[in-house]
This record gives structure tokens, sequence and C-alpha cells, in this order.
């Protein structure tokens, strides 16, 4: 069973409700069975749970969380933007673009997140700040086609590295996507 933003999963015959992105929303529509890595969030009145499909996800997610402003919704949101790699990316360059399309996160807290996480993203050479701005690009193209971020997400992660280039990478993704 699922919702708008959740699955509900049973284990032991119990159901569980998960909060989850809609990439995993979307797998739990088609197979009967998926595994999650998940986060137990403990507040003073509930007690959720967040899941993923990969454990990076789970590992940035509760980077994330850490952060003054941020919440596991809105964390979750910022993961539903694109992949984590590129999101890692998008902060290492100081792109605040991918953080203020989540609700709840303005320019403040989006520089707030930028400034926090850069030093852990590391320092990107020149190459790899092409790339991005491809895959930006990419993203953007798709949109427009009318693919959904989860589709989008999905064929950015399996364009091979080599491909290089807006419109090779355009051409890739949707050769990935009509498959």
């Amino acid at each position: 069973m699922r919702g708008d933003r959740f699955v509900i999963i049973d284990i032991g015959g119990i159901g569980y409700k998960v909060f989850t992105s809609p990439e995993v929303l979307s797998m739990a529509g088609k197979k009967e069975k998926i595994s999650l890595w998940t986060h137990l969030s403990v507040r003073e009145n509930a007690l959720d749970l967040y899941g993923f499909k990969e454990y990076p996800e789970l590992e940035f997610f509760e980077v994330l969380i850490q952060i003054s402003g941020i919440g596991p919704k809105t964390a979750l949101g910022v993961l539903s933007t694109a992949p984590v790699d590129t999101i890692k990316k998008a902060i290492a360059l100081g792109e605040i673009s991918y953080l203020t399309k989540v609700s709840g996160i303005g320019k403040k807290t989006a520089e707030r997140v930028v400034v926090e996480l850069r030093d852990k993203m590391g320092a990107m050479d020149a190459a790899t700040s092409i790339m991005f701005k491809e895959d930006e690009d990419v993203l953007q193209a798709l949109q427009s086609l009318g693919y959904g971020n989860s589709e989008i997400r999905e064929a950015i992660k399996n364009i091979p590295d080599d491909v290089s280039g807006i419109n090779a990478r355009i051409k890739e993704a949707l050769r990935i996507l009509g498959k």
C-alpha cells in the first residue's frame, strides 16, 4: 500500500509507514517486495521512518538533517530533486538552485547548507564542473519534454562518464528513457 509521500511496508504482519522519495514510491507500485535503508526520526510526539533505495542516500539524508533549519521531510525533498552525486556537486560548486526547488528551503537556508557542507563535498576540478552544468541542462531539457524527476534522475545516473557535451548527454538520456 502507498500514499502520496509514504509506503506501508508489511514486516511480519505489522505495517510500518515509511516516508520516502517519489522514486521509491514508483518502485513500490511495480514490485511486490522492495528493500529500503531506513532512518528512525524520534520527536517528542512521533516516531517517523524514512526509507531510501541506496545507502549513500541515507548517509546524505543524515548529514542534511544535522543542519539547522533542515528537518527530515525537507531533507527527503532535497534528495528527491536529483541524484545524491549531483546534489553533492551542486553544493561543492555553490549552486543553490537544487536546494531552493524544495518547499521549505529559501535562499538563506540553501546558502547555509552550502556553507556548512561545501568543505565536506571536496573541491571539484574543471571537468567535473562542466559535467555538472551539462547535467543541469539535461535535467531542464527533459523536464520541459514532460519527463518526471525520478525518471530523469535514473537516466542521468546511467549516462556513461565518457559521454560529454549537452546534446550528446540529452541524446543518451533519451535513449535510456526510451528503453
